[in-house]
């Protein structure tokens, strides 16, 4: 008797929509690729280390696959695998991505190029694979991850903060291209979330001789764990990623988590100097 996979929704794999995400390792990427394969969806999960993933290779219709964004070989092979697997790509999720932070004065240029190569150009390289398969398929979904630190900024972010918010920039743009075929770019926005960013994805660089920014740098550190008390699951922003990609309205931004809605909030009723004013005041400065 010959088997056929069927999906949760009971649909067969080859007829259920495709998912490629980028970062699938952990944090968001992980449980997104989860929360859309118990919807029955294809997933194409993409990672730097596949061989060290033991999860998510044992679920139906998830492919794991080796991508780098910084490795232009890897994209193309992870996009091929994906299409020969699965037939077509419907959304893609650029989720890979890590903070730097600290003074600037304190990264070398290597350090500043990586961070953005990681979080725009790769971002862009992983975009630009994928898009003549849009533009074929008349149809397709960019999500691209951003941040509230793409609307607002931290002390000592001005490299991720830049990165993130040159993703919004892109995102907006490349949305009225992409509607010329059909397709669509969306945002999605997290706050403070339960990943490892605290741990392999923060780069926090610092010089203790340049006395002048210490002050600043041990009032981020101490305000950090207070920040961390009220983060939200990554399985939030999973949710709301799943939410942009099925919910076929014309929307660009989604945001995330409830600290990013009140934060985003503030954001947009203060002028410059009050919101400002505000953030030095809960770092002390």
């Amino acid at each position: 008797m010959t088997t056929q996979n069927w999906t949760a929704d009971n649909i067969p794999s080859q007829q259920a929509k495709t998912i490629l995400i980028t970062g699938a390792s952990s944090g968001i990427g992980k449980e997104t690729a989860k929360l859309f394969q118990s919807k029955g969806w294809n997933v194409i999960a993409t990672m730097r280390n596949p061989e060290k993933e033991s999860e998510l290779k044992h679920l139906e219709n998830v492919l794991v696959a080796k991508l780098d964004v910084l490795d232009l070989d890897s994209i193309q092979n992870a996009f091929i695998k994906g299409v020969q697997k699965f037939g077509s790509i419907d959304v893609l999720l650029n989720n890979a991505g890590y903070g730097a932070y600290g003074p600037l004065e304190s990264f070398s240029r290597e350090k500043i190029l990586q961070q953005f190569n990681t979080n725009v150009i790769g971002l862009l390289d992983v975009t630009k694979t994928i898009l003549p398969h849009f533009r074929q398929n008349k149809k397709g979904i960019i999500i691209n991850i951003s941040s509230i630190g793409g609307k607002m900024t931290f002390p000592l972010g001005s490299l991720y903060h830049g990165t993130k918010f040159a993703v919004e920039g892109i995102s907006e743009s490349l949305n009225y291209e992409v509607e010329q075929f059909g397709g669509q770019v969306k945002i999605v926005e997290p706050g403070m979330i339960a990943t490892d960013f605290s741990g392999r994805s923060l780069d926090f660089s610092n010089d203790e001789n340049m006395t002048e920014y210490q002050n600043i740098v041990s009032s981020l550190m101490a305000a950090m764990p207070k920040m961390v008390e009220n983060v939200s699951p990554a399985s939030v922003v999973a949710e709301v990623i799943f939410e942009a990609a099925t919910d076929e309205k014309n929307q660009l931004r989604y945001t995330a988590g409830e600290d990013a809605k009140m934060l985003m909030a503030n954001r947009q009723q203060y002028d410059d100097a009050t919101f400002i004013g505000s953030i030095k005041s809960q770092f002390g400065l």
